[in-house]
C-alpha cells in the first residue's frame, strides 16, 4: 500500500513538473512572438529555441523558429553565414512537417527558401507539394512556371549568344534548335499549363499573364524550322502583353476610384 502512494506521489510530481515545463516553454514562445513582431529575428530566435528546448512538442515554437531563420536569410547573399542561416530554416520546417505532414506554411516555406537559393529543382518539388496540398492556390502554378521559364531562358540565351544571333532572329541552327527543344520544350509547355490553370483560378493574375507572354517566346524560338508556328507563337505571346497590360490598367482604375486618386493611362514608352 505504501509502495502504491510513493508511486502515485511521484506521478502526480512528475506531471506538475512537466506541466511547470510546459508553461515555461509557452513563456517563451509568448516572448519569441513579442520579439519578432518587433522586428528582433534573433532575440526571438533565441526564445523560440528556448521554447522548443523545454517543450520540442510545441509545434508553434517550430514554426515561429523556421520563420524567424527564413527573415535573416537574404536572397543573393552568398555567404557561409546567409547560405547557413537558410539551410537552419528549411531543417526547422522539415521537423515541422515531420510532426505535421500537412503544414502547409512549411512547405511553402521551403520553396521559397529554395528558390531564393536558386535550388530549383528542390523549389519546384515542394511547390508541387504545396499545390497537392491546396490545388485551389493560384500562385503555386504561378511559382512553379517561373521555375519553368528560368530554367530554360537561361539555356536558351547562352545558345544564341554562341550562335552571335539578334534578338528577333530565329535558331537557324537545326542541330542547336533541336537539342533546346527536347531540353525545353516538356517545361514550356508545363509552365504553360500551369500558368492557364492559375487564371482559371485567378482571372485577373496579371503576373501570370506576364509569364505566358514569356513562355510563349521561349516556345516561339523552339518551333524548329516552322516560322509559321514561331509566327502565331509570337502572336500569342504579345497578345498576352496587350491583355496583361489591359488588366493592370483596370486593377489601376479600381483602386483609384476606391480611393478616390489619379489614373493615367499611358504607358511607358
Amino acid at each position: 500500500m505504501a509502495r502504491a502512494a510513493a508511486v502515485l506521489g511521484l506521478a502526480a510530481v512528475l506531471l506538475l513538473l512537466g506541466g511547470c515545463t510546459k508553461l515555461k516553454a509557452r513563456d517563451q514562445l509568448n516572448k519569441g512572438v513579442q520579439a519578432y513582431k518587433n522586428a528582433r529575428y534573433e532575440q526571438a530566435i533565441e526564445h523560440f529555441k528556448n521554447a522548443v528546448a523545454l517543450d520540442p512538442r510545441l509545434l508553434n515554437a517550430r514554426l515561429y523558429l523556421a520563420t524567424a531563420y527564413a527573415q535573416q536569410y537574404i536572397p543573393g547573399a552568398d555567404t557561409p553565414e546567409n547560405n547557413q542561416m537558410g539551410q537552419q530554416a528549411i531543417d526547422e520546417y522539415k521537423k515541422v512537417l515531420a510532426m505535421d505532414p500537412k503544414n502547409i506554411n512549411s512547405v511553402k516555406g521551403i520553396a521559397s527558401l529554395y528558390f531564393n537559393m536558386k535550388k530549383f529543382d528542390q523549389a519546384k518539388e515542394y511547390h508541387e507539394k504545396a499545390k497537392r496540398l491546396d490545388p485551389n492556390d493560384p500562385e503555386e502554378y504561378y511559382s512553379i512556371a517561373v521555375i519553368d521559364w528560368t530554367q530554360t531562358y537561361a539555356p536558351r540565351q547562352e545558345e544564341r549568344a554562341k550562335l552571335g544571333l539578334k534578338p528577333d532572329e530565329p535558331l537557324k541552327d537545326k542541330k542547336v534548335c533541336e537539342s533546346l527543344r527536347e531540353r525545353n520544350l516538356p517545361k514550356v509547355d508545363e509552365g504553360i499549363q500551369n500558368l492557364t490553370r492559375a487564371l482559371q483560378l485567378r482571372p485577373d493574375y496579371d503576373d501570370a499573364m506576364a509569364y505566358l507572354n514569356l513562355l510563349y517566346r521561349e516556345k516561339a524560338d523552339l518551333e524548329c524550322g516552322n516560322p509559321d508556328a514561331r509566327m502565331a507563337d509570337l502572336k500569342t505571346a504579345d497578345d498576352w502583353v496587350d491583355k496583361t497590360m489591359a488588366t493592370k490598367k483596370s486593377k489601376a482604375e479600381k483602386l483609384a476610384q476606391k480611393g478616390g486618386g489619379i489614373v493615367t493611362t499611358e504607358q511607358p514608352k
